[in-house]
């Protein structure tokens, strides 16, 4: 693959791997210049560069062989420490990219439709069961109870572009102080819940929430601490069955444990 981008780019350019575990990313460098080369993006990355969520987008290239790639400009940056995650513009950014409706028709163009919470239950039933796991772990079979018994109180709510995948990995400041959310292959279109509720969760103390959910721009009450537990719980339950299908039994019981925690905090509130 590399050989085929060295020939698609031409002479004078030197490559490096951008990491990542799929080995579909290139640092591109030619005397000043550097590009951030990646494999099949998604046409989603045109918008989210418009829109000045990620880093500029400069070219994309159809190869030989059909692949497709996309050349971002380079900035000099840094993730975000975890503390940076409690910070208003992060707040701001997510709420920018909520409201986005043009972030919204794009995605939705690409086939990613909406789907209730009620349709995400049966999904994850179906494929738990498959698996046989609420017969292994009372504790999952339990969730699934929970998660059932709370679909009154999470339906409803509005659909946005969630990137799925929040975390401070995945947040930068560029040199220029500007802020970016890059790695964008889990977007889809669920409750913004699904997204905020993951850095309440893993980022904020409780005792900051209310002022980063006003930052963010809406209020904390019973409701939405429900939708945030929801939320995550259906999060811990897919990753599990990710780390059941490549045996990771470590990370499997992990997980559990995290439900475990996970009740413990929210289960009294909701």
């Amino acid at each position: 693959m590399l050989e085929i981008i060295k020939q698609a780019l031409g002479e004078g350019w030197e490559f490096s791997s951008a990491g990542g575990i799929t080995g579909n990313a290139y640092i591109a460098k030619r005397a000043d210049e550097r590009l951030f080369l990646k494999r099949n993006t998604s046409p989603f990355l045109a918008v989210l560069s418009a829109e000045g969520i990620v880093p500029q987008l400069i070219w994309t290239k159809r190869l030989k062989n059909g692949d497709v790639i996309t050349a971002q400009k380079w900035l000099d940056g840094r993730e975000l420490y975890p503390s940076e995650m409690k910070d208003e513009r992060v707040a701001k950014k997510l709420r920018q990219i909520h409201e986005s409706s043009e972030l919204l028709y794009m995605l939705m163009r690409l086939g990613i439709q909406p789907m209730s919470p009620a349709d995400k239950y049966e999904n994850l039933y179906e494929s738990l069961h498959k698996r046989n796991l609420p017969m292994d772990y009372p504790l999952i079979n339990e969730s699934l109870v929970t998660l059932k018994k709370l679909l009154p109180d999470v339906e409803g709510h509005e659909q946005v572009v969630c990137h799925a995948d929040i975390n401070h990995n995945n947040l930068m400041y560029s040199a220029d102080d500007s802020l970016y959310i890059v790695d964008w292959d889990h977007a889809t279109i669920a409750d913004p819940a699904k997204d905020f509720g993951t850095i309440l969760y893993e980022y904020i103390p409780e005792t900051n929430w209310t002022d980063w959910l006003q930052h963010y721009g809406i209020s904390k009450d019973e409701s939405l601490i429900k939708r945030v537990y929801w939320y995550l719980l259906e999060k811990f339950l897919t990753d599990i069955m990710w780390y059941v299908d490549h045996q990771q039994s470590n990370a499997t019981n992990e997980y559990l444990m995290n439900i475990e925690q996970l009740n413990t905090r929210f289960l009294s509130q909701v």
